[in-house]
Order: structure tokens, then sequence, then C-alpha cells
């Protein structure tokens, strides 16, 4: 009986621990460079994260090879050229809402939040600072950030005949919308 109960016990504290945890297999990342010669835009929504609102941490995991473009052209040279895929398969996020305690997740509505935290793609990893907000509806959570990276930063080499081509400074959107996860 003492089993049962301990297992009982057990079985609470994971699903209320799981009741913090939001989650998410089709967020969407999306790169876009201007230049006067050229647009380009990259877009990936298989994107798997998961937000932990008890302590502000996320973690993003995007597969290189999911990001597709207008032409086909691009998305070759992006997975072959630049981001060699095929050797650095994924990129990841690791990082915490700094402001935590300004969000109210049980009140719907929009809050502003900044997040920190380690950005790795190409096998370089580089500390990244965002704002971006959360919206708390009555579905989930929907995450939504924009910021700027530098290819270089991450030893991605631009050859000097498609330089002027790309922007060397990319923004990044990223959009997601959460589910709880003890609903999964």
């Amino acid at each position: 009986m003492k089993r049962l109960s301990l297992l009982i016990f057990l079985l609470a504290i994971a699903i209320t621990v799981n009741a913090q945890k939001f989650m998410t297999k089709n967020g969407f990342i999306g790169f876009f460079s201007h230049t006067a010669m050229e647009d380009i835009k990259g877009d990936n929504n298989q994107v798997a994260a998961v937000l932990d609102i008890s302590t502000g941490d996320m973690v993003f995991q995007a597969l290189i090879k999911s990001f597709h473009f207008d032409r086909a052209l691009m998305e070759e040279h992006f997975n072959e050229n630049y981001m060699e895929s095929d050797k650095f398969p994924k990129s990841t996020f690791k990082g915490k809402i700094t402001n935590l305690s300004s969000v109210n997740f049980s009140k719907n509505g929009t809050y502003d939040v900044t997040v920190e935290g380690d950005l790795m793609i190409h096998d370089v990893t580089n500390k990244i600072s965002t704002k971006g907000t959360l919206e708390v509806a009555p579905e989930g959570i929907n995450a939504n950030a924009k910021f700027n990276i530098i290819p270089e930063d991450f030893k991605i080499i631009i050859p000097g005949v498609v330089r002027e081509k790309i922007n060397k400074n990319l923004e990044v959107t990223v959009i997601m919308k959460y589910a709880p996860l003890a609903g999964k």
C-alpha cells in the first residue's frame, strides 16, 4: 500500500511539472536578407521547441534542411555551400526569459519579454539577447521575436562572388505557438 501511495504521489508531481511545460513541433524560424541586388528569404516550419513557464527556460531545435526558399537553387546553395547541412544538420537555442516575473501566465494577454541564451549555428555557439512578446491565450502560449545575426559570427563563409547579394546582417523571425505538454 505504501508503494502505491508513493507511485500516486510521484505521478501527481510529474503531471504538475509537465503542466508547467509547453511545446511545439511546428514552430517557425525564418530569415531575411535584403540588398539592392536581391531579397533572400528562408523559412522553416518544423522547429521543435519547449518552454518551461516555471523557470523561463526555452529550447529550440531546427533542422537546417527544413529551411525552404522560393527557388530550388537557393536552397541547394544554402545547404551545400553555406550551411554544409550534411556536416552541421541542426541549429539549437538554449536560453531563458530574463524578466519572467513580468508575465502572468494565469491571465490572458500579451507581455514584453527579454530572452538571453546560446544560439548554435554551423557548430558555432554565440550568446544572444533579444526582446520579444509572449501572448498567454486560452489555447496556449504564443511567442514572437526578431533579431539580427551576422553569418561570419557563425563561421559561415559567403563567397565574394555573391557577397553583394547577401546582407551582412540577416533578420531572424521566430514565431512559436506552444501547447501544454501535459496534453501531449
